[in-house]
């Protein structure tokens, strides 16, 4: 069995099509095709349903498929740990995360103190896929607004952030200082898509508040949820973008305490570059200042728990 054989195999797992693996991978279809053949054969079972010209992973293949993408990713962090020690390269980073808006400027300042360093993002918009990435190995490092509840993982709390209720400035709240959460209960709410990570959050102030928000609207984008609210067709849950915004108001929420927490979280037992373990104390850090300034976690340092601390 060859290296090369279970790498080709992945990719035709991944896409179940001879043709558009085969150009993915830049070599002939029919190379490809005995390429595979041959390590069915060297297996003893076929990895792939025939039929009609298609091709479908069938019990086997999905079996065998687990197992060599975790061996092809040992053999990626033993690539990169060799390398490492050989001072071939300074390291790399791979980073998937739930929302780019606070990790702008520290990456900012991260590279610049360490130029040579290979950063790669990636967006994960439901915490499945951010937890698939980490579990995986496709990522190093994940930057989420919830926690990962599962074993094998460290995770660390690193920055907080008060949301507030949003409101047109000629709204019949905008006037209050501070509002219950659930003094909107009737109120039409802009909000996120089903299923993202900041709705997953909103969601569960909702519960505590006791509250079942009517949404006229749902997007993705954090700035498409202000532009609506100023349209007047809602309210929302937000950040506190610009307080002297001339068309809003940022309503303090005295009931339930509504804030959103950011975790770093990457994998306990698997390798980490240089890199990524100086982006995970250089992180913790910046935000360990930014927390001081602005009062969240007050007393208590930022700190590695692992899930069953959560």
């Amino acid at each position: 069995m060859e290296l090369l054989q279970l790498q080709y195999f992945r990719t035709v797992a991944r896409l179940e099509h001879m043709t558009r693996a085969a150009q993915e991978l830049r070599i002939a279809q029919p190379a490809l095709s005995k390429t595979i053949a041959r390590l069915e054969e060297h297996v003893g079972v076929p990895l792939f349903d025939r039929q009609s010209g298609r091709i479908r992973l069938n019990a086997f293949g999905r079996t065998f498929l687990h197992k060599v993408e975790t061996a092809l990713n040992l053999l990626e962090e033993a690539k990169r740990e060799v390398a490492e020690l050989a001072g071939l390269e300074q390291g790399s980073i791979r980073l998937v995360t739930s929302t780019m808006t606070s990790l702008v400027e520290p990456i900012r300042e991260f590279l610049e103190r360490h130029p040579n360093v290979d950063m790669q993002i990636t967006h994960a918009a439901s915490m499945d896929e951010l937890a698939a990435s980490i579990d995986s190995g496709e990522a190093d490092i994940g930057f989420s607004v919830m926690p990962i509840d599962r074993e094998g993982v460290e995770q660390s709390r690193v920055l907080g952030e008060e949301l507030y209720l949003v409101v047109p400035r000629k709204h019949r709240l905008a006037g209050r200082s501070a509002v219950r959460l659930a003094d909107a209960a009737g109120e039409p709410f802009i909000g996120y898509k089903e299923g993202f990570i900041f709705q997953d959050v909103n969601d569960a102030l909702f519960r505590q508040a006791g509250i079942s928000p009517r949404f006229v609207c749902r997007v993705d984008e954090p700035a498409a949820i202000l532009s609506l609210v100023r349209a007047g067709l809602g309210v929302a849950l937000f950040a506190c973008i610009n307080p002297n915004d001339p068309e809003l108001v940022y309503l303090p929420i005295k009931r339930p305490v509504c804030r959103r927490d950011y975790w770093l979280v990457w994998p306990q037992r698997r390798y980490l570059s240089l890199a990524a373990r100086k982006f995970i104390d250089f992180i913790g850090g910046y935000f360990a200042e930014e927390n001081r300034k602005s009062g969240f976690f007050r007393g208590t340092d930022w700190r590695t728990m692992s899930a069953g601390e959560v």
